[in-house]
C-alpha cells in the first residue's frame, strides 16, 4: 500500500496576525480578537497575550485578569475571509485533495502533487513562503503520512514553523509526548488518564485495547491507534458539516441555574462565532448536559427561521434548560450546538466556488 505525503497547515494566530498586519500600532502588543473587557469570548490571541496564558475561547474577563494590558480589538470577518481565500488558491494550485477545517487550517494530500515535486516537504515549505508573500502572513506546517501526525507536527514548531514525522521515528515521538499534546485528549480525559497512571505515549501504548475501551468508550479506539501512528483516515475536499457547536466542562461542577444561564451566555458567544466563521446558519439549537455521574440529557428545537445572532441562540437555549428535569443534581458540562445548517445566503454563491479550495 502506497505511503501518503500529507501536509496540515496552520495559520500562526491568524485573526490576531491580520490585525497586527493591518494596524502597526497593534504589532507587538498582547491583543485579543472578539470578547470585550466586560464579557464575550477570545476568538484568538497573539503569540504576546498567549505569553500570559490567554487562549482562543477563553472568556473575556478571564483573559483580562490574567493580562491586565489586554488589548481587545473586534473581530472583522471579511478581512480574515479574504485572506483565506488567498491562501486556498494557493493550497489549490499544488493539489485538488485539501481539506479545509477553518479559515486557517487545512489538511493537503500531496501524495501526487500537481506539479511533479514530490516531496511533501519542500511543498510544504514552497506554500509557507507564498503564503507570506502575498499575505504577510506566517504559518506553520506538519508533514507526516497520516492527519493525525501531520496536525501534530504542526504545533511542534509554532510560530513559523515545520516538521516532519517519518514512519521510522513516528513511534519514538509518540512514546515521549505527554497525553495532553495528543490531539482529541481534553483536560477532563487527560486527569482521567492521569489518575490511571497514563501520562505519555509510551504509558498509553502499554494498555491493552480491551482496557481503553473499558475506559474510555469508543474513543478507546481511537487512543489505541494514534499512540501507534495509526490513522487510515483520507483528506477529503468535500467534507460536508452536519453541526456546529462548543461545550464547556466545569472544573468544578454546578447545580445553580443562574449560574449555568451566565454559562449558556458564553457558550452561545462561541457557537454564533464558529458558525460566522464556517459561513453557516442552523435552524436547529440542541442543548446538551452531562450531570456528575456522567448521565448526559438533551433536549433540542427546531424553527423555521435560522438562529442568525447570539440573543437568539442565548433566549432560546435558557427555555431549554428550563424544561430539563435536572432535580438538583449536579452539572459537569453544558454545550450548545446548531444542526440543520444552511449556507448564509449572502456568501452562498461566493462559497460554492470556492468550496474545494
Amino acid at each position: 500500500m502506497q505511503i501518503r505525503k500529507i501536509i496540515h497547515i496552520d495559520m500562526d494566530a491568524f485573526y490576531a496576525s491580520v490585525e497586527q498586519r493591518d494596524d502597526p500600532a497593534l504589532r507587538g502588543k498582547a491583543i485579543a480578537v472578539g470578547g470585550n473587557s466586560g464579557r464575550g469570548v477570545v476568538m484568538t490571541a497573539s503569540y504576546e497575550a498567549r505569553k500570559f496564558g490567554v487562549k482562543s475561547a477563553m472568556p473575556s474577563g478571564v483573559a483580562l485578569r490574567l493580562c491586565p494590558h489586554l488589548i481587545f480589538v473586534k473581530s472583522r470577518m471579511d478581512a480574515y475571509k479574504e485572506a483565506s481565500n488567498i491562501i486556498r488558491a494557493i493550497f489549490k494550485d499544488y493539489t485538488d485533495l485539501v481539506e479545509p477545517l477553518s479559515l486557517d487550517e487545512a489538511y493537503l494530500d500531496v501524495t501526487q502533487d500537481n506539479y511533479n515535486i514530490g516531496s511533501a516537504t519542500l511543498i510544504a515549505k514552497a506554500i509557507r513562503e507564498r503564503i507570506f508573500e502575498q499575505t504577510h502572513l506566517t504559518a506553520s506546517a506538519g508533514v507526516s503520512y497520516n492527519k493525525f501526525l501531520a496536525k501534530l507536527a504542526s504545533d511542534m514548531q509554532k510560530p513559523n514553523g515545520q516538521t516532519l514525522i517519518l514512519p521510522q521515528n513516528a513511534l519514538e515521538i509518540l512514546a515521549a509526548l505527554p497525553i495532553e499534546k495528543f490531539h482529541g485528549i481534553g483536560k477532563v480525559t487527560a486527569e482521567k488518564m492521569h489518575a490511571l497512571n497514563i501520562r505519555n505515549g509510551q504509558d498509553l501504548r502499554s494498555r491493552p485495547l480491551k482496557e481503553l475501551i473499558a475506559r474510555f468508550g469508543k474513543a478507546g479506539h481511537y487512543y489505541y491507534n494514534a499512540v501507534r501512528g495509526i490513522d487510515e483516515r483520507e483528506v477529503k475536499p468535500n467534507r460536508i458539516r452536519k453541526s456546529i457547536g462548543a461545550e464547556t466542562t466545569f472544573s468544578a461542577d454546578k447545580t445553580s441555574f443562574d449560574a449555568l444561564c451566565e454559562d449558556i451566555k458564553t457558550i452561545a458567544d462561541k457557537v454564533y462565532e464558529r458558525a460566522q466563521i464556517a459561513q453557516m446558519s442552523g435552524r436547529t439549537l440542541t442543548l446538551k448536559i452531562k450531570f456528575s455521574d456522567f448521565e448526559i440529557k438533551t433536549k433540542r428545537v427546531t424553527t423555521h427561521e435560522a438562529f442568525n445572532s447570539v440573543k437568539s441562540i442565548y433566549e432560546t437555549a435558557i427555555p431549554l434548560l428550563k424544561s430539563l428535569d435536572l432535580n438538583g443534581k449536579s452539572i459537569r458540562l453544558l454545550g450548545l450546538s446548531l444542526s440543520n445548517l444552511s449556507m448564509n445566503n449572502a456568501e452562498q454563491s461566493e462559497q460554492q466556488q470556492n468550496f474545494n479550495f
